[in-house]
């Protein structure tokens, strides 16, 4: 029974985290918050999720009044906020004394219940997490330059023989790594199709480069008429800029060549 409550409950909690994104610098002192409105949720978890790891990291919780916090983050970190009561629940995480760049991760708090040791399975709902970039002071906050590159003549069928064309925006030179990419076809969003790299590539000078791609059909294309556009939109610290590059369909596009394609199934 413990578990199918949770199930239930599961949909209906909601848990704030603000900001949504953060920069700092070397040395300050950053602070974020967490809030829910479920009034039994008397217990707050802090999570770490640092940039190429797929694991979070525990940083500690927070029951009622009372934080616990795991040792390898005591030092520069602690929490606050009261849980008890019948309102809403806050909480917030404070990352003090000497702020570094190994500090820049997205930090995610989870509410749940306080679980008793015969009920060890009750879920924690997660917020949607903060990104914080502790900035380089040698690099200055810089945004993307977008070009979307055209299909290529020689791209082959996919395997339900249907002939597809793939569009490739490239975002290049841009510091820090808070970008995200969306599609319009005609000043449409378009999601079928599209597909950008997980997360930004960090080039040998300290900007980032990200990579997304459209595949559309190829009679789509072959409308001259038809506008394809990537948009990047990127969050200075202050404000989301977008920056993006439009390229037109093309008539011709050597809609008659033949390609030699390998089969899939082939090990190549």
């Amino acid at each position: 029974q413990c578990s199918l409550l949770l199930c239930c409950l599961c949909l209906s909690v909601e848990v704030h985290q603000t900001p949504s994104a953060v920069f700092s610098r070397p040395g300050e002192n950053v602070q974020l918050f967490c809030q829910h409105p479920k009034t039994d949720y008397r217990v707050i978890l802090w999570y770490q999720k640092t940039r190429g790891e797929t694991a979070l990291k525990l940083i500690g919780n927070l029951y009622h009044k009372n934080p616990t916090i795991e040792s390898s983050y005591e030092k520069h970190f602690n929490m606050s906020g009261d849980l008890g009561g019948g309102g809403p629940k806050n909480a917030s995480l404070n990352i003090v004394s000497n702020l570094t760049q190994e500090d820049s991760a997205v930090y995610f708090c989870a509410a749940r219940e306080h679980s008793p040791v015969h009920c060890a399975n009750y879920e924690a709902h997660f917020g949607q997490g903060t990104k914080l970039t502790v900035l380089n002071p040698n690099i200055k906050v810089t945004e993307p330059t977008v070009k979307v590159l055209a299909p290529s003549a020689k791209e082959c069928e996919d395997r339900n023989k249907k002939k597809k064309k793939t569009l490739v925006c490239v975002a290049t030179r841009f510091y820090p790594d808070h970008v995200t990419v969306f599609w319009q076809v005609n000043n449409v969003n378009r999601t079928e199709g599209a597909g950008t790299d997980n997360r930004a590539l960090w080039d040998k000078d300290g900007l980032y480069s990200i990579t997304s791609r459209l595949r559309v059909p190829a009679n789509e294309w072959h409308k001259p008429e038809n506008r394809f556009t990537c948009n990047v939109s990127f969050y200075n610290g202050t404000d989301n800029i977008q920056v993006n590059d439009t390229i037109r369909g093309d008539l011709q596009g050597n809609k008659t060549m033949n390609t030699v394609c390998v089969s899939e199934k082939q090990d190549i």
